[in-house]
């Protein structure tokens, strides 16, 4: 039987090249815990999870002194047994946030060893639903200074022209009137057949200016509209999916199956986007996914399309991966040796085993915060 005989960890720290502005926040960087699970049979596995704009080395501390210890020793394809004994170890110190999100790295750290080790990618690992490709959305969309309506709509008509047939922009930072000119515009530029998604970052807190804004976002088709208040506003989100025919998507930070089956009771979303890196792994990612399928909800996992396009696809309710299309945003990217392929707006499927990328240690190494341990 291999056994694990290292958890080993470090925080990267990388900035943005130009601060980014949300509805509700600004990002100046990006921390990120990495983590390797080395096992006696020689094959080692990666995971990691985003620790935020800052203090991002609480989550390492997580995996570093509580989890990772936990696993010396043990069955690398345990990985349900694993996920259910650091979750029970951390029950004092924290069910969701860092803890939750240090657990995650770790539960995808186990199941990329264990895919490699079986010489499998790991969407086969898991049982493939779709063995060639993945449909994605281009995201992007953001708030920058002097960034006018005109230069929005030419920014979303650019992923048109790279072929994706989906695009999300951001909402919710200015009035009425000024984002039906942002939406205006885009829509304008991207054409009707296009799905276009809208991304409110958690910006209202009360549900008639939401009515307000959605009733406008009407007109324009959307998709979806994305977390339009708190996540843990749960009742308002269902209010708000009930006074209208859009979409309403959440869950990107949410944690556990438990919170997940709140939201589908209540009705608060009829698209999830929960993500591996902070719900769970992939193990509890799985599980949210399927207890979805149960109530007729797909899902739409959150960023990071370079793992989630594993999970996508084999999950038979998942209908896209978000895509950034570079690193201007989302910059996890910078540490990889390889992206997936994107043709004609899908991500093609990898053949290599595991993730399909390994950390390139000389960028780490740049970014890094503290060694790794």
């Amino acid at each position: 039987m291999p056994k694990i005989t290292a958890v080993r960890s470090c925080t990267v720290r990388i900035p943005l090249d130009n601060a980014t502005t949300f509805a509700t926040r600004q990002v100046l960087a990006r921390e990120l815990t990495l983590v390797e699970v080395e096992v006696d049979d020689g094959h080692k596995g990666i995971g990691f999870t985003y620790g935020g704009n800052r203090a991002g080395g609480i989550v390492t501390e997580a995996v570093r002194t509580l989890l990772g210890p936990m696993l010396i020793g043990e069955d690398p394809f345990r990985v349900e047994g694993l996920w259910e004994a650091m979750y029970q170890e951390a029950l004092l110190q924290g069910r969701a946030g860092s803890v939750m999100r240090g657990l995650s790295a770790i539960d995808i750290a186990l199941w990329d060893r264990n895919a490699r080790a079986a010489g499998l990618p790991l969407y086969k690992m898991l049982g493939a639903h779709r063995t060639d490709s993945v449909r994605g959305y281009a995201s992007g969309g953001y708030y920058l200074d002097g960034k006018t309506p005109e230069m929005l709509g030419a920014e979303m008509k650019g992923y048109v022209d790279l072929g994706f047939d989906a695009v999300k922009m951001k909402v919710g930072l200015l009035d009425l009137a000024q984002e039906e000119a942002r939406i205006a515009a885009v829509r304008d530029a991207i054409g009707g057949s296009v799905e276009l998604m809208l991304d409110c970052s958690n910006c209202w807190t009360d549900i008639n200016t939401a009515i307000r804004f959605v009733r406008m976002f009407e007109e324009y088709d959307p998709y979806f509209v994305e977390e339009p208040f708190s996540p843990d506003d749960l009742e308002n989100h269902a209010r708000l999916a009930a006074a209208t025919d859009v979409a309403i998507a959440t869950g990107e930070i949410e944690a556990g199956r438990w919170r997940f089956k709140e939201m589908l009771d209540k009705e608060a979303a009829t698209i999830l986007q929960h993500d591996a890196i902070c719900c769970g792994g992939i193990t509890e990612w799985r599980r949210i996914s399927a207890m979805a399928a149960g109530y007729g909800v797909s899902v739409c996992p959150h960023a990071y399309h370079e793992m989630h396009l594993h999970l996508a696809a084999s999950t038979p309710n998942a209908l896209f991966v978000e895509v950034f299309t570079d690193d201007q945003i989302v910059n996890f990217r910078r540490l990889l040796d390889t992206q997936p392929a994107v043709e004609g707006g899908r991500v093609m499927l990898p053949d290599t085993p595991g993730l399909g990328y390994d950390y390139l240690p000389d960028v780490v190494t740049e970014y890094a915060v503290d060694a790794w341990a």
